[in-house]
């Protein structure tokens, strides 16, 4: 994938001293809220979009709770081709605005994502629109994966582990496919999911894929209902560890992260920062699960679109009302 060309930017990896105070050990972040569309997800559907979206194409269409959609229209905008949205009736008006501030026509249909990504791809036929994934296809796996070749060109040695928030998988399988690139496979990766929505979980659970019947947490943009295959086959490696924490917990995370590292993230990044601030990584440890010396961890700040201030506010009191 050519640097010169790609939309996403090398973002920091910065180390925590707070995180890895409680950790126990160094604990590095790699800031994907700095990206141009505010996630990681800038990395896979930029290279997507190149890839599948030329001068031939009459427009994007991509069904998302917030952050694909906001890097698909991103991606347009650089391309300068029509992107449509698709958001479930879940999404925040704060992240309709950002994608209507980014010229993407949005529409919402459903009531989660699968309902809307089904309109997508209905769109897609109808109009004769390329149709935008979120997170399952290899396009978007071979994008994400630069995310790994940026930390192993920045740390001086192989992490003890990473941590990863999983929603349908697609950042999974670029950190996977990445850690086999730099050749640091068997690098434990924690996958961390909210309960309600944590459908990679469940699919460990019943030794298959599952849908679940709804989703119930407010990390709507972890809200898949299944997982992508290739995600769940990632897991059958001993070093995939699979976690899931409350919604509570991923939100004291980021309250903590926002005191400590003076940054906003979404609840679903919430999710990755509850493995080191609800003690997920030290139990794992205690239990033998994970080795007693990690140095370093890396945890990636996947970031996200759906919050501000009063959204915060809002999922506090719904929360802890």
């Amino acid at each position: 994938m050519s640097h010169l060309t790609s939309f996403h930017v090398n973002t920091p990896l910065l180390e925590s001293l707070d995180l890895s105070k409680r950790a126990g050990t160094r604990v590095y972040m790699k800031m994907e809220n700095a990206q141009p569309s505010g996630s990681y997800k800038i990395r896979g559907i930029g290279h997507l979009c190149q890839k599948m979206a030329g001068p031939g194409s009459r427009g994007v269409v991509c069904a998302s709770g917030g952050n694909a959609g906001m890097a698909t229209a991103y991606a347009a905008r650089k391309l300068q081709t029509p992107a449509t949205i698709i958001v479930p009736t879940s999404t925040p008006k704060l992240v309709i605005e950002k994608l209507r501030s980014q010229e993407a026509t949005v529409r919402v249909v459903g009531k989660e994502f699968d309902e809307a990504n089904a309109e997508a791809r209905r769109v897609a036929h109808s109009e004769g629109l390329t149709f935008v994934p979120p997170f399952d296809h290899p396009l978007l796996w071979e994008g994400h994966a630069s995310i790994m070749h940026e930390i192993k060109d920045s740390l001086a040695c192989k992490p003890g582990a990473v941590v990863v928030a999983v929603g349908g998988g697609g950042l999974l399988c670029g950190v996977m496919e990445g850690l086999k690139q730099v050749g640091w496979d068997g690098v434990p990766v924690i996958c961390m999911e909210t309960e309600g929505a944590a459908s990679l979980n469940a699919a460990i659970r019943a030794g298959k894929l599952v849908t679940l019947p709804e989703i119930r947490s407010e990390a709507k943009t972890l809200g898949a209902k299944t997982v992508c295959s290739q995600a769940f086959e990632f897991t059958k490696q001993a070093h995939v560890i699979s976690e899931v924490v409350t919604d509570l917990e991923a939100l004291q995370a980021l309250e903590q992260f926002l005191d400590e590292e003076r940054v906003l993230v979404e609840l679903s990044c919430g999710a990755a920062l509850a493995a080191i601030y609800s003690g997920t990584i030290q139990r794992l440890q205690a239990e033998g699960r994970l080795p007693r010396l990690l140095d370093p961890i890396v945890m990636v700040v996947c970031g996200g679109s759906g919050i501000s201030m009063s959204w915060l506010q809002k999922l506090s009191d719904k929360l802890r009302g």
